[in-house]
């Protein structure tokens, strides 16, 4: 049975591209960048252009490039990095509705004595910019807001919240995992200082990430050791991983008018039959300032991992939320900050697409989905009989 990919914005497939160039890189040209040799040397070099690959994608300068192990490392270092850099301020604003990868840091320095604010986000999962303009104070060290939301697709006017900050002489860090490859970036024309972003989301491979550090941004070294990467982030670089992530990069550039027709008019066509097919339907975010490629749909009154397992008989591969929390059986913490209503946010099924989804599995998933969702509801406890 084939298997029908939609799940995307947990991971994505590794593009056959970016798969050849780092292939020789296990085997053949294994040397350690740091070495004195030349065959080491050639390491370097390769790191360099996937540097200057990155920042082209990003409209940045390749010195402003940090390379990690990851989106979470990115993040780790970007919070966890300012606050050491600026230990005379003490208050950290967030949102409601951030990634693990950095609600659970904050909770956890609030719990060390940091002030953290959680904004919150309306129906539409949109944040009001004036209740963070008013909690911008002299003792705020940091303001991270994600650039896009990971289960909902909802954009936030990040342009506004980095002026908002820049005004104010505040650090703004945004996640841009899912973000990164999807819309329109130009750092050098923006004025966030800090940016993380993950190979594996934008097909490249796993185990790789990016830091985002704008010149003369003050930020402490989080893995300390060697000298690597200009003394902020020592460790012997994954050359395989850099490389890969650099040509995804490259190859994002490439693809980005495809991501916003191709991948944009296929999401398109399936979350309007899926809402037009299954009654007691609901999208969940703002309809129109969203990634291309996301849909997050309720059904009420049935379960959300009821509906998987049943795509997943048919080879259909979704998502009930964030991939770091598919283990736990509480409903969203999006959808909860949002307001969906509790029957409404136990079935909510996120479907993420890619440039390598087409229309024959869009077609086929429309079919699917009414049976599935007629079969579980007379199952239910809740719907009338």
């Amino acid at each position: 049975m084939k298997t029908i990919y939609f799940d995307n914005n947990a991971t994505t497939q590794v593009a056959e591209e970016v798969l050849e160039e780092i292939q020789p890189l296990f085997c053949e040209l294994y040397g350690n960048p740091s070495s004195m040799h030349t065959f080491g040397g050639q390491m370097g070099r390769k790191i360099g252009q996937a540097r200057e690959q990155v920042a082209g994608l990003l409209g940045c300068e390749p010195s402003e490039i940090v390379f990690t192990s990851g989106g979470t490392e990115s993040d780790n270092t970007a919070i966890k990095g300012t606050l050491a850099a600026l230990p005379h301020k003490l208050k950290i604003i967030t949102s409601r509705i951030e990634h693990p990868a950095v609600l659970t840091v904050c909770r956890e320095l609030e719990n060390q004595g940091y002030t953290v604010v959680e904004l919150p986000v309306d129906k539409e999962g949109q944040l009001d910019i004036e209740q963070l303009a008013e909690e911008l104070d002299d003792d705020t060290a940091l303001v991270t807001i994600m650039y896009a939301n990971n289960e909902t697709g909802v954009i936030f006017p990040i342009d506004k919240i980095s002026s908002l900050t820049a005004e104010k002489g505040v650090v703004f860090h945004t996640d841009a995992v899912q973000a990164v490859g999807k819309i329109p970036l130009n750092l050098s024309k923006s004025n966030i200082d800090l940016l993380s972003l993950s190979g594996h989301k934008l097909h490249g491979p796993k185990g790789v990430g990016v830091l985002y550090v704008r010149k003369g941004t003050r930020l402490s070294p989080y893995m300390l050791g060697g000298h690597q990467e200009a003394g902020r982030r020592a460790g012997t670089e994954n050359v395989p991983g850099i490389v890969g992530i650099g040509k995804a990069c490259e190859l994002a550039a490439k693809n980005f008018e495809q991501e916003n027709s191709k991948v944009r008019k296929l999401r398109d066509k399936l979350e309007g039959a899926i809402l037009e097919k299954c009654p007691d339907a609901r999208l969940n975010g703002y309809k129109e300032n969203r990634l291309p490629n996301t849909t997050n749909i309720s059904f009420e009154y049935i379960e959300g991992e009821a509906i998987l397992l049943m795509l997943d008989k048919y080879g259909i591969c979704a998502s009930s939320g964030s991939a770091c929390t598919s283990g736990s059986l509480e409903p969203s913490h999006v959808l909860r900050a949002m307001g969906v209503p509790f029957t409404a946010a136990h079935g909510s099924i996120r479907f993420s697409l890619s440039r390598y989804n087409t229309e024959e599995e869009v077609d086929y998933t429309i079919e699917k989905m009414p049976p599935i969702v007629n079969q579980l509801r007379k199952l239910s406890p809740f719907v009338a009989k």
